[in-house]
């Protein structure tokens, strides 16, 4: 009776919660007036801006500061010829309501799936990673080399579990608030699960680690150029200003994650019942562990080298995302290679790999359609000009408020913005010519603005469902009931950390 009771009271699956979310946001935008900004884009090809209207109305002007500062665009002419600042850029003061018929019940309707299809037709670049990054983890599998390197590295890291934690989080935060590692991290999961599995860890401290850590690097951004150049560059200063200060609140951030997962981690590690998903303890572990390999931990050297093939596919990633400027039709190459690498030197044959490549990215299909799901959201809020509309709405109401009170209310603005508005870079610029300018008003640096949009949007992705949590989540299976219960707390401690590092960048800057 209690178990069939459980049953139906379990938390919706990530299909279901990205559905409610877009319904409630096609709901929503019946009750938001459309209105858009007029943005400003630089062409390259032809050296010159095009100015967008407010009602769609384009007209060019010479690619020069004077046109800048005549539309009160606080950005120096070199960020948008050497390419720092790519997207449209919104006009201050240029926002009006326009006349868009609101779709009658039929075509809302089809609103809603196309919204969907799209999604996924837009997210196709990261789709193609997600799939053949299973694929590769399948090669992986089938020729037992997780598994087995695994068993030999469980007794090298016997008393010294908790580096894992440090190290692993040191580095996803580390890449997380240079140079915004986010998706990436997908890769990690398969890998760790099993080792913090061995090490006496449950799937919900492998979540912890890596997407907190991930979350908490992009939070507390410092030289991110997808989030804190981007935006530093839109508000018209200098990223380096406030970089001091930065780099202190993300160690200081890094260091309160770091012992909030330790903490968890350990006590599920002396008293296994203690997990938050005890109830998956066994299926877990028959899962992830295979038995046969870790009872004998045969490493071969096909085992060894499909390991090596791997995780140096990982590191050319991060090399080429850092410093080449790649994206994911790149990595999908690199990883699309190892594939081919690991075919030839697992120890496999021909049916073995294609069949281990095939059902490798078939588990992970789930985490592909989420993703162009979730993308569904921004699209419905794109097509419905309603984005601009909320925005002109927060930017009124607090401007002219007192400097403490100014800075609080635009990072619980931010949280708002950032569930919508996944885009770390699309969010810079469409916010900062606005928002920038009320730091004037209120008399605060504009850094003071980096920060609230850096903390605002970093924090609510911990529990976004249009964000990268649900795919995480996936990823690990845990439900999403689970890892709310899991963070709350840490929330709380976050919010507060938040609030207190921008009133203390009110008096450092």
């Amino acid at each position: 009776m209690s178990q069939s009771k459980r049953k139906k009271h379990r938390f919706p699956t990530a299909y279901t919660v990205i559905i409610i979310v877009l319904l409630l946001v096609e709901i929503l935008t019946y009750f938001i007036p459309a209105g858009n900004y007029a943005t400003l884009a630089y062409n390259s090809d032809s050296n010159d801006f095009v100015i967008t209207q407010s009602n769609g109305d384009k007209q060019n002007a010479p690619a020069t500061q004077k046109v800048l500062d005549k539309y009160k665009v606080n950005i120096g002419i070199n960020k948008f010829k050497d390419g720092t600042i790519y997207k449209p850029v919104a006009v201050p003061n240029s926002y009006k309501k326009i006349k868009a018929q609101k779709p009658n019940l039929w075509e809302a309707i089809v609103n809603f799936f196309t919204a969907q299809v799209k999604g996924i037709g837009d997210s196709i670049d990261i789709i193609a990673f997600v799939l053949i990054l299973g694929g590769c983890i399948g090669i992986v599998n089938a020729n037992g080399a997780i598994n087995s390197g695994i068993a030999a590295l469980s007794k090298k890291i016997k008393g010294k579990q908790v580096l894992l934690i440090v190290v692993i989080m040191a580095f996803v935060s580390i890449g997380g608030t240079t140079y915004g590692l986010a998706e990436e991290t997908m890769a990690m999961y398969p890998i760790l699960i099993p080792v913090f599995l061995m090490a006496g860890y449950d799937t919900m401290t492998v979540i912890g680690t890596v997407f907190l850590a991930d979350s908490i690097g992009t939070m507390v951004s410092t030289i991110n150029p997808f989030s804190t150049i981007i935006a530093s560059n839109a508000a018209g200063i200098n990223f380096s200003h406030a970089l001091p200060m930065r780099v202190i609140m993300w160690a200081f951030c890094t260091f309160i994650g770091m012992l909030y997962v330790i903490h968890y981690a350990e006590k599920v590690r002396k008293h296994p019942e203690t997990s938050y998903v005890y109830d998956q303890y066994e299926s877990d572990r028959k899962k992830f562990l295979s038995s046969d390999n870790l009872q004998n931990p045969n490493f071969t050297w096909q085992q060894k080298l499909t390991l090596s093939i791997f995780a140096i596919a990982f590191i050319v990633m991060i090399w080429g995302v850092q410093s080449q400027g790649w994206y994911f039709t790149e990595i999908s190459v690199i990883f699309l290679a190892a594939g081919y690498l690991m075919a030839i030197f697992s120890g496999l044959d021909e049916h073995k790999v294609i069949a281990a490549f095939v059902n490798g990215a078939s588990e992970l299909l789930g985490v592909a359609l989420t993703i162009g799901l979730a993308r569904g959201v921004s699209i419905i809020m794109d097509n419905s000009h309603t984005s601009d509309t909320i925005m002109n709405f927060f930017s009124k109401q607090i401007s002219g408020l007192p400097p403490l009170i100014f800075i609080w209310l635009l990072f619980i603005v931010y949280i708002v913005l950032g569930f919508f508005i996944q885009s770390s870079s699309g969010l810079a610029v469409l916010s900062m010519p606005i928002m920038a300018p009320l730091a004037n008003v209120v008399g605060i640096d504009r850094a003071s603005v980096i920060d609230a949009y850096n903390l605002g949007q970093g924090y609510i992705s911990l529990i976004a469902p249009t964000g990268l949590i649900l795919m995480g989540l996936m990823m690990v299976g845990i439900d999403f009931s689970k890892w709310f219960k899991w963070c709350w707390k840490l929330l709380v401690i976050e919010f507060i950390l938040c609030l207190m590092f921008l009133a203390l960048g009110l008096l450092v800057y």
